[in-house]
């Protein structure tokens, strides 16, 4: 069965109080899958390949880049891994999916595609070392996981880029243990937000070659939501003084939200960041695909004297894919400055 009709399928056949069990289901029971434990171990680079046992899983890029002219461009490249049921099998008895998206965000545009593939049939995968990551011609992929190329292709644009880590590995939560509720749901959850990136942007009006940073989440779990969590809003951001922030909010039915983030000094060491540490709270809305987003935050952590507005370079940067959502670039103002993404999910 394509993944396409499975999808379709899947949404005819499942309960709606299933579906509406947490952001894109992710809140629902995971009965026989792998669940995330405290105190984990890591082995890399082993962890940086997938871990079918558990029900969801992504490798997630995005960066914020500049053309010669210094204007600002935005980009991402996600492969995501979703398993119907846990561990791995050949061929079309694989019970792993997979899907990809890419995109492009200037000022005045976005630009998005979307793949879809079955696990098992070679046309998507990730395998750890050397490190490749692929879905059909879209790839992330090089002999060590700080050295890597990127490439994708949509019907608007495409690109080709160089990444390079400048920093270690970043985990997030308790040494990697992200717990994402108050009812204890969590992911295993680390970062490499020290990328530099090159390359050549495709665009309508042509090739722009571009530099910049970029930021790479990996994270797998099996239900890393509560059934009442609706969505959240999740920042990565770079200042200018080479600290870091990785930030997001899970919004509640009730109206109430569980936060949680990482500080991350120049140098990699770590602040973790627990439930109300960090605040962040939107100033002003955009009316983005008969919706009303938030795409203008305050982002406040005191014990870091950080108070400061993210906004929005293209407050139209919609992700029109299966599971709609926003994602983009935003600018920094305030105690600190600097550039980062934003990513808002389950806005109705």
């Amino acid at each position: 069965m394509k993944v396409e009709k499975y999808l379709i399928w899947l949404l005819m056949v499942l309960p709606l109080p299933v579906l509406a069990q947490g952001f894109a289901g992710m809140g629902t029971k995971a009965e026989g899958f792998a669940m995330p434990r405290p105190d984990p171990t890591f082995n890399f680079p082993a962890d940086h390949g997938p871990h079918p046992d558990y029900r969801i899983e992504w490798w997630y890029l995005t960066a914020n880049l500049e053309g010669p002219d210094g204007t600002p461009y935005g980009l991402q490249w996600t492969l995501f891994r979703s398993a119907l049921a846990p561990g791995e099998a050949s061929g079309w008895d694989s019970p792993q999916i997979w899907f990809g998206h890419a995109a492009v965000t200037t000022s005045g545009m976005h630009y998005s595609a979307e793949r879809f593939a079955r696990g098992g049939i070679g046309q998507a995968g990730v395998t750890p070392a050397p490190f490749d990551a692929w879905i059909d011609d879209w790839r992330m992929a090089g002999d060590a996981f700080e050295d890597l190329t990127l490439t994708a292709t949509g019907a608007a644009f495409a690109y080709d880029m160089k990444l390079q880590a400048q920093g270690p590995l970043v985990l997030h939560g308790q040494d990697g243990y992200s717990v994402k509720s108050a009812h204890g749901q969590a992911s295993y959850y680390y970062s490499q937000p020290f990328f530099t990136i090159s390359g050549t942007l495709t665009l309508p009006d042509g090739p722009v070659e571009v530099t910049g940073s970029a930021w790479l989440d990996r994270e797998w779990s099996s239900q890393p939501l509560a059934g009442d969590q609706t969505g959240w809003d999740w920042f990565s951001l770079s200042f200018d003084t080479g600290d870091k922030l990785m930030g997001f909010r899970l919004r509640q039915s009730d109206g109430e939200v569980f936060t949680s983030g990482t500080w991350i000094a120049p140098d990699g060491a770590t602040t973790a960041l627990g439930d109300d540490a960090l605040s962040v709270r939107p100033l002003a809305t955009t009316q983005v695909a008969s919706r009303e987003v938030p795409t203008r935050w305050r982002v406040l952590v005191r014990e870091q004297n950080l108070d400061v507005t993210a906004q929005a370079i293209n407050p139209n940067a919609w992700m029109d894919t299966t599971v709609p959502y926003w994602e983009g670039p935003v600018r920094i103002d305030g105690t600190h400055t600097g550039q980062g993404f934003l990513e808002m999910t389950g806005y109705e």
